[in-house]
């Protein structure tokens, strides 16, 4: 595994690693597909050559949640092995056709959902919404994402997210259909290259827009813009975060009542790596009438919904419950009413799971702008 002249095992440091198994103990779906974290390091130490990739179709199972990477005591991060493992397999074009067709929807369109870009704020409907691309000045860029974008369950969360910076008098517009994807995922898939060219579009996309502070919808994009973005001067937050000040600085209020008992599933890209685990939970305690309980485990321990990393696009190999089914399972156990998500994936994990679990009747899967929005 040659690259520049450089070992893959030493490119990623995986010399300092003592095989002690807290990566494959840690990992949320190493118990039921044949993905192995600590053995895919131990291979790739004995191996230079891409012959240890061969036939490995579990690669695609991780969810890049980073869980293996918090829990290494050598500081070795197993998910960016295995993103690196990814991108050479796709340099052989060895990949799964729904990845590589997200791929080259994203290098076509500016997306990884297969849609045109010319209807990328179709969302926004009869909204009136800024659009700072269009000349339209604001204080704030609301950076949409491409899944609240595109897909018609997550739209929802944009427009709620609309009708709630309007009720707190935000300054906020969009790009309208010059935004593109974010590259989160498309990194996480081992496409490194399309996301330098996507890094290197975006960024000069945001300067001649005067972009100096954004608000993300996506946990995914708030990551990748705070701490992948090198050169990037705008200020970045996942609008929990946002919300959470409109609230507590009394320019967002609630004066309808929920009674309903509310848990929270921590996305694994706001919550495990960017330690947002505080606000979300803030805004939900907020709500009058509801009741807020914690799922067993949550925060750092939360259970990963297994829409990361590329899972959104591929099917993983394993069998048996999934963890989505998992948490909707432990939701009826404690009694919830809405699991509350803060997350694109989460929702549409988590919705699905509670359909297929049997308990649409009892359990509602919303995303937190939904639930504040109605009670404005």
């Amino acid at each position: 595994m040659e690259i520049e002249d450089v070992t893959f095992a030493e490119r990623y440091g995986l010399y300092g690693c003592i095989q002690c198994g807290k990566c494959t103990g840690g990992c949320a779906v190493s118990l039921k597909t044949d993905l192995n974290s600590r053995r895919l390091v131990r291979e790739a130490l004995l191996s230079d050559n891409k012959e240890v990739l061969k036939d490995l179709e579990y690669i695609w199972d991780c969810t890049t949640c980073a869980t293996c990477t918090l829990r290494c005591p050598k500081g070795i991060e197993p998910s960016e092995v295995i993103i690196g493992m990814r991108t050479l397999l796709i340099e052989e074009m060895d990949l799964p056709s729904t990845i590589q067709e997200a791929l080259e929807s994203t290098y076509k369109d500016g997306n990884p959902w297969g849609r045109a870009r010319s209807k990328r704020s179709e969302w926004a409907g009869d909204l009136t919404v800024k659009n700072v691309s269009k000349g339209d000045e604001a204080e704030l860029l609301y950076y949409v994402g491409c899944t609240p974008a595109y897909d018609p369950r997550i739209q929802s969360v944009a427009k709620s997210l609309v009708k709630i910076f309007d009720a707190a008098g935000v300054d906020f517009g969009t790009l309208g259909n010059k935004e593109s994807c974010c590259g989160n995922e498309i990194r996480r898939m081992g496409e490194v290259g399309l996301f330098e060219m996507m890094v290197e579009d975006n960024i000069p996309l945001f300067e001649k827009y005067n972009v100096k502070k954004m608000v993300t919808s996506s946990p995914h994009c708030l990551n990748t813009f705070k701490n992948e973005y090198e050169g990037a001067t705008f200020e970045v937050q996942h609008y929990t975060q946002l919300l959470a000040e409109l609230i507590e600085s009394g320019k967002l209020k609630l004066t309808k009542e929920l009674d309903k008992t509310i848990t929270y599933q921590d996305p694994c890209f706001l919550g495990k790596q960017n330690k947002i685990f505080d606000e979300p939970r803030m805004i939900l305690e907020s709500i009058p009438g509801a009741t807020f309980i914690d799922f067993d485990r949550a925060r750092e321990r939360s259970l990963c919904c297994e829409g990361g990393g590329g899972r959104m696009w591929a099917e993983g190999t394993g069998e048996g419950e999934r963890n989505a089914e998992t948490r909707a399972h432990e939701a009826n156990e404690m009694g919830a009413d809405i699991i509350a998500v803060a997350c694109p994936f989460c929702l549409l994990t988590l919705e699905d799971a509670v359909k297929l679990a049997g308990y649409e009747d009892t359990i509602q899967v919303r995303d937190i702008s939904e639930i504040i929005a109605e009670l404005i």
